[in-house]
């Protein structure tokens, strides 16, 4: 018996048009796939999806937020020279896309009782309580990242969890997107097989 293929994980036009803040990014979408079966523990290796390119010092940090989560989910380390019993591959894709255009930051403000014959603070002072913004609207950056990870029986590489999480983050705060895929993968492990949630 094989565990069914993933299906897509769809990022709608709509999710990326409320990712102007951090606060505002969408959650993190994950499906799982298994047997239904309880799941096994014991020890486990993180290793590269086989054929992939040698392991990067990206890959190592995905590596490692995958293997802080299975230890959470009562997996341990091989004893150094020791074979695992299961092994989990790690795959991942990251994409920048462009955002909804953020305002400038400088701005001409408005009130605060009279013209003061200059700038204050970056606006002038001409009664009122308004400001305005000038300059272009910048568009925003994002990162659209996927983890991908299977867990396989060492002795003949049956799977027996399948899983894929796919979220969106601002590009400054990349170094972060892997342990919020991680986490959010790794939510309620196993879980429901073929159905997809939302982790915040």
């Amino acid at each position: 018996m094989t565990i069914r293929p993933f299906l897509a994980l769809g990022l709608g036009a709509a999710a990326l048009a409320g990712c102007t803040t951090t606060a505002a990014l969408p959650p993190t979408d994950v499906i799982r796939y298994h047997l239904g079966d309880p799941i096994p523990r014991g020890t486990i290796a993180v290793e590269p999806l086989s054929g992939g390119a040698p392991a990067s010092l990206e890959f190592k940090t995905y590596a490692a937020a995958v293997q802080t989560e299975l230890l959470k989910a009562g997996y341990s380390v091989p004893a150094q020279g020791a074979m695992p019993d299961f092994v989990a591959t790690v795959g991942f894709t990251r994409t920048s896309r462009e955002g909804p255009p953020r305002q400038s930051p400088v701005s001409i403000g408005i009130g605060g009782g009279g013209y003061s014959g200059g700038w204050r603070g970056g606006g002038v002072g001409l009664g009122g309580g308004v400001s305005f913004p000038i300059g272009k609207r910048r568009p925003t950056e994002l990162l659209v990242a996927e983890l991908a990870v299977t867990i396989k029986r060492r002795v003949d590489q049956s799977p027996i969890w399948e899983g894929k999480a796919q979220g969106i983050s601002d590009l400054k705060r990349a170094d972060e997107q892997a342990g919020r895929l991680a986490h959010a993968l790794f939510t309620g492990f196993p879980g429901q097989s073929g159905r997809t949630i939302s982790v915040r």
